[in-house]
């Protein structure tokens, strides 16, 4: 056991001493319905990875999210009131969710990349509420391999349930908030053995099993940060028709106070506070001349906030890069009221192609309770321009939060059928650190556990059920193929009575959405097909169904081209 330990040190009289510089970061697998895998770039490990390169650290990031691996796996005892919602499969072209699924590499295998590596210090990412089992079993699996190395975990959800973080033995320190300046000055305390009391936002045990608490770390300017080690990225999995794929985060934080949101003003998130152009364009240029960019994703809460700041970012982008045909995107969504035409042009002439869009919801009622404005002026001003400037758009609401009526949300679905854009639907779930998730805290509406609070689990039953959530969510999807239909200029077909029990399977997709759509339109019934060809009944509200069928009667769908 000694000669094993002398990999990463020494034992003297005061204990155990550390000599070696390496530190390996980790994107732990997620476990669920599905995945958007082209989102999961670790931009936030990279960042940490950058600093602690800066201090002279030997830093890897072993991203288990970087693989096609994707097993079934059996739904834990907890998802099993959502059988009636996913537990037959659906090939249909209006199918949700069915298989539960482990994305990423084995936690085992994460074990044994860590004991291959002999690392001193291990950092976890952990982001999302929801997926904090899977960071648990890596940090088991880790110390299963290498029991003598040191955990850290950072991320939104410790940050803002640090004791709930700390349950779990195997992890020996959390990190809340931003971590550029926490993560050295803890590596360097742990290697020279001195006292971790001055690392900022740290967590961790005293010798009498108490925790020490630290206040989240907030950077207060993020001027001269170091880049990003995107080198350390598996980039060809996260390419884009052949081409490099980037994420940017130009600004922090949010000055908007969104209920719903955990980094909104209104919560214990960080302050919002914007990078300089010059600084967010040295970090393009880094990545284009080191990898064949095509795409470039702005991961920030609101791109587009400061008219003067983005006008110079996107002229600069121009510039800097003439000859570079980029795809911009801004997928977290941008306010509309911040957008104008001097806006979108600078968008069309930079390189987007897609408007992607918050509007949260159409009910005055509603967006008082989302503390946010009704910006319906301005979002068919924004939908105006993106069809002058030839721009996709994509249109967000939320439904089935605390206290919404799921007629509400029938009616925003028909406002957006009448208007020129996808719809990007999406159940609520409560987030650490929201006001929602306080009201949902003091209403005893809150999950019975982390792994819950994610929209596939429909987790929230208040106003809205759980039967209105999913039907909310295959109306989305039905409306969004009536777009593509019209987008192909093809006539939705006229309602029919359902006659038959199979559709062969190797008929076109399209074909039998269109036929599906039939029915649906007749008798207000969403149909799926199994993997036999079987056509049945999803549970729905015959009500809600009613009233979307009613509604597009009396208006003209419009699609997205």
């Amino acid at each position: 056991m000694i000669l094993k330990h002398l990999q990463t040190g020494f034992i003297t009289n005061k204990g155990f001493i550390l000599i070696n510089k390496d530190i390996l970061l980790v994107q732990p697998p997620i476990e669920d319905f599905y995945l958007t895998k082209k989102r999961t770039l670790p931009y936030g490990l990279c960042s940490i990875a950058g600093s602690l390169k800066s201090h002279g650290f030997n830093v890897e990031i072993f991203d288990a999210l970087a693989t096609n691996k994707a097993k079934i796996i059996a739904w834990s005892e907890e998802f099993e009131y959502l059988r009636p919602f996913y537990g037959r499969s659906d090939n249909s072209a209006f199918s949700l969710f069915h298989d539960y699924k482990h994305f990423g590499y084995s936690f085992e295998h994460i074990g044994k990349i860590a004991r291959d590596k002999q690392p001193f210090l291990i950092g976890i990412s952990s982001l999302f509420t929801a997926y904090f089992d899977s960071v648990i079993e890596t940090a088991k699996a880790i110390k299963k391999f290498l029991p003598n190395c040191k955990i850290v975990i950072g991320g939104h959800h410790p940050t803002q349930l640090p004791k709930a973080a700390m349950e779990c033995t195997q992890i020996d320190y959390v990190i809340r908030g931003e971590g550029e300046r926490s993560m050295p000055l803890l590596a360097d305390a742990l290697k020279d053995n001195t006292s971790l009391d001055e690392v900022f936002g740290i967590v961790f045990r005293r010798d009498d099993g108490s925790l020490h608490f630290s206040d989240p770390f907030w950077l207060k300017d993020l001027t001269d940060l170091p880049l990003p080690a995107l080198e350390l990225v598996k980039q060809k999995f996260y390419q884009r028709n052949n081409k490099g794929a980037a994420i940017v985060v130009s600004s922090r934080g949010c000055p908007m106070k969104c209920s719903y949101c955990a980094v909104s003003a209104s919560s214990s998130y960080a302050p919002f506070r914007q990078r300089k152009v010059d600084d967010v364009i040295k970090e393009l240029e880094s990545q284009v001349e080191t990898f064949d960019i095509g795409f470039i994703d702005f991961e920030d809460e609101n791109l587009c906030l400061k008219k003067s700041w983005f006008l110079s970012l996107m002229g600069e982008i121009q510039e800097k890069f003439p000859d570079k045909n980029f795809e911009l995107r801004a997928m977290n969504g941008l306010f509309p009221s911040s957008i104008d035409e001097d806006i979108i042009q600078a968008m069309k002439s930079a390189g987007f192609k897609t408007l992607n869009l918050s509007l949260g919801s159409t009910s005055k009622e509603q967006l008082e309770k989302f503390c946010r404005k009704d910006v319906r002026k301005s979002y068919e001003n924004a939908l105006d321009l993106a069809k002058k400037y030839h721009l996709q758009s994509v249109s967000y609401i939320i439904a089935a939060a605390p206290g919404q009526i799921s007629d509400q949300s029938v009616d925003d679905l028909l406002y957006l059928a009448a208007k020129p854009t996808l719809v990007g639907l999406s159940i609520f779930y409560p987030a650490p650190g929201s006001m929602d998730y306080q009201n949902c805290q003091g209403k005893g509406l809150l999950p019975k556990s982390f792994s819950l609070m994610r929209s596939t689990a429909l987790p929230i039953v208040d106003t809205c059920s759980r039967v209105q959530s999913v039907t909310l969510l295959r109306l989305s999807r039905i409306l969004n193929f009536m777009k593509a239909l019209k987008n192909e200029r093809l006539s939705f077909p006229d309602p029919e009575k359902c006659c038959q029990n199979y559709i062969d399977l190797n008929m076109d997709r399209k074909v039998a959405g269109i036929l599906l759509l039939s029915w649906f339109l007749h008798d207000g019934v969403i149909r799926g097909v199994d993997r036999a060809g079987r056509i049945y009944g999803h549970v729905c509200d015959p009500m809600l169904t009613k009233r979307f069928i009613d509604g597009i009667k009396t208006l003209e769908i419009k699609g997205t081209s």
